[in-house]
């Protein structure tokens, strides 16, 4: 999850609660359990792990939770520990798989023009002008919002919508370019 500027009343407020936790005895701590999760506490849970997962939730109501992807890989290692896996840890994403790299040139047919979009350093030219994202290029293309990875075929699902050919051309360091053409 991307940290967002939060206010400083806000974050006040969250010290204010934690302090609070931090200074509460185990059963004023499954009292707070009952508010903020509105259950019981499970009685096995010493003093410190209800106070771990009590100032989480209240970080996670103030700022928000994981994200989905996190979310997912939390859930992969819940499954294997369920099924046995003696090794149920799989290897964390390596964050740069999937980001393109700057002289990518993108091409996506929409409306009976071909739009080219090149990946550079800043984030993404097309027609003149720079995007952050490809969501951003796809929306200024189409005038309506779009998922910009899916939009340029880039995505795993695709949409009935998404007919026609979408090309993506991966420079190799300037000595030629390699072609994939998909969703005919």
């Amino acid at each position: 999850m991307t940290a967002a500027p939060h206010s400083d009343a806000l974050t006040e407020k969250v010290s204010a609660q934690l302090t609070a936790l931090t200074n509460s005895d185990l059963h004023q701590l499954r009292v707070q359990w009952r508010k903020l999760m509105r259950s019981e506490a499970p009685p096995h849970l010493t003093r410190g792990l209800v106070l771990r997962i009590l100032a989480y939730k209240v970080q996670e109501l103030a700022y928000g939770g994981l994200d989905r992807e996190s979310a997912r890989y939390l859930d992969r290692i819940a499954e294997r520990l369920a099924a046995g896996d003696p090794n149920p840890v799989p290897p964390v994403p390596d964050p740069r798989r999937g980001r393109l790299r700057p002289g990518t040139l993108l091409e996506r047919e929409h409306g009976g023009t071909l739009h080219r979009v090149s990946v550079i350093e800043e984030g993404f030219s097309w027609q003149g002008g720079t995007y952050q994202s490809l969501s951003e290029v796809a929306r200024a293309i189409t005038g309506t919002n779009w998922n910009g990875p899916r939009f340029f075929g880039l995505r795993d699902k695709e949409s009935p919508a998404h007919k026609g050919p979408r090309r993506l051309r991966l420079a190799a360091d300037g000595r030629g370019s390699v072609s994939a053409e998909a969703g005919l």
